[in-house]
């Protein structure tokens, strides 16, 4: 963030209304400022490559691509921005999935806006902030380690074995009726998961784990 100017802010989130509420605290925020809104992942990730912003407030829970794929997409391309999940929802698999991607920070829709406001802040100077309900499923999963596939999704499932097939992303593409660009973002989670370097390394996880029949 370049110093005096605002911190640029864009949302994500499919809910209008919801977009609509986290516009008008922006508007009201002097030190803060609204650059870009999107309702799905791919108009998310075009739209930030756009305008650049400091810190998007990121819905986890979306159509089609959701918002840990968005996250690892745009940092993907727009490496210095700052990414706050803003949900709903604080289950385990999407809590660790929100950080695998590269979120720094995990709140809850509930959160208040002074709260809100405070976390907008500490992103941009590179400061996490939790919800109390995030910590609480980090500290879980640190006291009960789980086998690699454990956290893999219904879809990534279904994924993993068309790689252990050795299908192409066009391929799996067609066998699945998803583009190849979910596919894409779906074998990079599956990479990310099974802490995996290439599809190879993937395949030989998933088969010494037996997470494909």
């Amino acid at each position: 963030m370049m110093k005096g100017r605002p911190i640029q802010v864009m949302i994500v989130d499919d809910h209008l209304m919801v977009r609509r509420g986290l516009a008008t605290f922006l508007l009201a925020s002097d030190d803060m400022e609204l650059v870009g809104e999107a309702s799905n992942g791919p108009e998310a990730i075009v739209r930030c490559q756009e305008v650049k912003p400091d810190v998007v407030l990121m819905d986890m829970v979306m159509p089609g691509m959701d918002g840990a794929q968005v996250t690892k997409a745009i940092l993907d391309n727009c490496p210095k921005v700052r990414v706050i999940a803003l949900t709903s929802y604080q289950d385990e698999s999407m809590v660790q999935n929100a950080f695998a991607a590269g979120a720094i920070s995990y709140l809850l829709k509930n959160v208040t806006e002074e709260d809100l406001a405070d976390a907008i802040r500490s992103a941009v100077v590179g400061r996490p902030t939790l919800a109390p309900e995030a910590t609480q499923a980090l500290m879980h999963v640190a006291s009960h380690p789980t086998k690699p596939g454990d956290n893999l999704t219904k879809r990534e499932l279904q994924v993993l074995p068309l790689m252990v097939e050795g299908l192409s992303n066009s391929q799996i593409a067609d066998r699945l009726v998803i583009s190849p660009s979910t596919v894409r973002f779906h074998v990079g989670n599956i990479l990310t998961k099974l802490s995996a370097s290439n599809r190879a390394e993937a395949v030989a996880v998933a088969l010494r784990h037996k997470l494909v029949n």
